[in-house]
């Protein structure tokens, strides 16, 4: 039954979310008739009576609902409309996109699933031996956080560019599958590997193992048991892994060339062609909808309802030595850039174009003669400052929500089945192109965690004992919102939005990098790795730079997070 409830659930949001798609040109914030006129017919006036013999051609006239009711039946019969720009049908584009994108996906599934395995094979023989199986350390939990055109971008800088091991661009071939392969999966290994060595550790303590090995049992079999009580709560953890490679492949594919789904959905979105972006992002967000309905019911068949929670992280093994020369070493160099950045001018400089380091230019200059260090600095206010923005809108979202789990646990549905890229293009069709449009679609996938950690808070502060001797003195419903329930969500939900703020600055920056955030001209640290990778060649500074700085600014997060675990040793 629980596992009937959580499909209807699905399907029921699944079909609210393509509703959303369907009524994308009904919804645009620029008049499609415009769009169509101009890719049509170049030469021709946009005059009144030309713009409405084309809403007529498009039905757009005949209002959202009958709009809508065209494309969902197109959409049921496999007919998905006819490109806006080339005038071809979009199946023609679309499938053989899909089938490529499938192939890419699948590799990188296998590179989750290759580096889970070999972050966490030590882990469970520790563990079935009675050994602290530890949480991989801060290298591990970097790679978790580390985005994938990121990954991408440094790919094609190392491995393509400058050693020649694989080709950069293209997909023609298994060698190209690689990087890109690589690329999507390397994150999401590293997040399945976090998560299931903290499931490990968690199971290892239980009384069972003890018995068992006290007993004589073989490894191999404590091994196997351990495996079978720690990965039904990942399952669905695997899902939004899942999801996140769906997203990752807009960035990954627009990196290496590769033509997939989503490389097809950022050029429909650049060109503002809907039905080419409405059945790439229908396709998209049904891979990950199945993704989930998959691993709900693999979770089930092993060990009950998938809804379980993820298993706490056991205490970390690191030192705390470790951990203050990490933020140190990473820490230190971006503050020092940030503050460079504050004191020096970006304005476009009177020397050469991409030039070398030099004592007045210490990182180079980028290829419009702009101090790089500078710019460096100056989009660190950029990337976090959006960051913030859309941390405060993400907290205070969750903190509204927590208090209406039966509210936000469909609207959480929705928005993990939405990768920040897909969101980001959504938002461009909605508010057009910019940082208001960057925070708003960071913000709007960002809550759900929040939102669950807010709602087990609320839970909580309701169950207190002290709380019912103050209902039967009379204190009302609104004073103990206000006076108890409220500061015992507040705080905890605060520093656990901290936390993730990184991961958002993370995702401001990859929605510069695809342009759909900040401006192309602008300092922020996607949109200037962006702006370098064409002159990586002749100045490999004005990408690793800003590259560096998100990696810096990642690793120096996770480092302070497993600090206050390390001190309690």
């Amino acid at each position: 039954m629980a596992l009937l409830r959580g499909l209807l659930a699905r399907l029921a949001v699944l079909a609210a979310v393509l509703a959303a798609i369907g009524l994308l040109p009904w919804l645009a914030r620029r008049d499609p008739a415009l769009t169509v006129l101009r890719a049509r017919y170049p030469g021709r006036e946009a005059t009144d009576t030309a713009l409405a013999a084309v809403r007529a051609d498009l039905g757009l006239d005949a209002g959202p609902l009958r709009l809508l009711q065209d494309w969902t039946a197109g959409l049921a019969r496999g007919d998905l409309g006819t490109s806006w720009v080339s005038g071809t049908p979009v199946a023609d584009t679309v499938l053989p996109a899909l089938a490529t994108s499938l192939t890419v996906m699948g590799a990188a599934l296998a590179v989750v699933l290759a580096v889970t395995c070999a972050a966490t094979a030590p882990a469970l023989r520790r563990a079935a031996t009675g050994r602290p199986v530890g949480t991989g350390g801060i290298a591990v939990t970097g790679l978790a956080a580390l985005p994938e055109f990121l990954v991408a971008a440094l790919g094609v800088a190392v491995l393509a560019a400058w050693l020649g091991l694989l080709p950069a661009y293209g997909f023609t071939g298994p060698r190209h599958l690689v990087l890109p392969a690589l690329a999507m999966g390397l994150s999401g290994g590293g997040v399945l590997a976090r998560l299931t060595r903290d499931a490990l550790g968690q199971v290892a303590a239980e009384d069972w193992v003890r018995q068992w090995r006290t007993a004589g049992y073989p490894r191999t079999r404590i091994m196997r048991g351990l495996l079978r009580r720690a990965l039904p709560p990942l399952l669905p953890q695997t899902a939004i892994i899942a999801v996140s490679i769906t997203g990752a492949a807009v960035a990954v594919e627009t990196v290496f060339a590769v033509p997939g789904l989503g490389r097809a959905a950022l050029a429909a979105a650049d060109a503002q062609d809907l039905p080419v972006l409405q059945a790439c992002i229908a396709l998209l967000v049904g891979l990950g909808f199945t993704a989930g309905l998959l691993a709900r019911a693999a979770a089930h068949r092993l060990a009950g309802p998938a809804d379980a929670p993820a298993p706490a992280a056991p205490p970390a093994t690191g030192s705390r030595r470790t951990a203050v020369l990490w933020i140190a070493c990473t820490a230190t160099p971006l503050l020092i850039a940030i503050a460079y950045g504050l004191v020096r001018s970006g304005a476009v400089a009177t020397g050469s174009r991409l030039e070398a380091p030099t004592a007045a230019h210490w990182l180079g200059t980028d290829e419009l003669g702009r101090d790089v260090l500078a710019r460096l600095g100056q989009g660190a206010l950029w990337t976090v400052g959006a960051a913030v923005a859309a941390c405060v809108l993400s907290y205070l979202l969750a903190l509204a929500l927590g208090f209406a789990p039966r509210l936000a646990h469909p609207l959480a549905e929705a928005c993990n089945s939405f990768p920040i890229a897909i969101a980001g293009m959504l938002v461009v069709v909605l508010l057009g192109r910019g940082q208001t449009g960057a925070v708003v679609a960071v913000a709007a996938v960002s809550w759900p965690p929040l939102a669950a950690h807010a709602a087990a808070l609320a839970a909580r502060a309701r169950t207190a004992g002290h709380l019912e001797a103050r209902l039967a003195l009379g204190a009302g419903r609104w004073w103990v919102l206000r006076r108890h329930t409220l500061p015992l969500v507040a705080g905890p939900l605060a520093s656990h939005a901290g936390l993730r703020l990184p991961g958002m600055a993370l995702g401001i920056a990859s929605l510069g990098f695809l342009g759909l955030g900040a401006g192309p001209d602008s300092p922020e640290w996607g949109a200037s790795l962006a702006r370098s990778l064409p002159y990586l060649e002749r100045a490999p500074l004005a990408a690793l730079a800003p590259a560096a700085a998100m990696i810096a600014m990642t690793l120096a997060v996770m480092a302070a997070v497993s600090l206050p675990r390390s001190r309690r040793r």
